[in-house]
């Protein structure tokens, strides 16, 4: 699995036109299921991106964590992450999970986030989607449940 993290002061998504999901202060995480992912692989990522400490603490430094500030959480799906752009001039897709699969783990993702308590809003699967952000920083990560 692989993620896309960005601290945000505020996100949107919408789907033709209509607004599905909305946060304020927190994450914005764009979220990729691929072949070989499990619950595991979600369970991983979930964890990390709540407790990850990427909010600033009173000196200005990174010490805090989304749970630590009361942030909110926004999940979008976003298969392209598993795009293989090394061989030719059109992105390889061999390794993103089946669309079974990938909706699956991404909404079991979204149940694991829920349980922190946080808000936390997505996006619709396999849906075309507008995505609106305001990167606060700019602060930007890239996560992967492999080692």
């Amino acid at each position: 699995m692989k993620a896309v993290i960005q601290r945000v002061k505020e996100a949107t998504v919408k789907v033709q036109e209509r607004e599905v999901g909305k946060i304020k202060k927190g994450i914005l995480v764009l979220l990729c299921v691929d072949d070989n992912d499990s619950q595991k692989d979600a369970d991983y990522l979930s964890d990390k991106i709540i407790n990850l400490r990427i909010f600033d603490d009173e000196n200005n430094k990174m010490n805090l964590s989304v749970l630590d500030v009361k942030g909110e959480l926004l999940a979008i799906s976003q298969f392209t992450l598993s795009g293989d752009c090394n061989k030719g001039r059109r992105p390889s897709f061999d390794g993103s999970a089946k669309p079974e699969l990938a909706k699956s783990l991404y909404e079991y993702f979204i149940a694991k986030l829920k349980q922190s308590s946080l808000k936390v809003e997505s996006g619709v699967f396999g849906a075309m989607m507008d995505i609106n952000l305001v990167n606060y920083g700019p602060v930007t990560f890239i996560l992967t449940s492999k080692q």
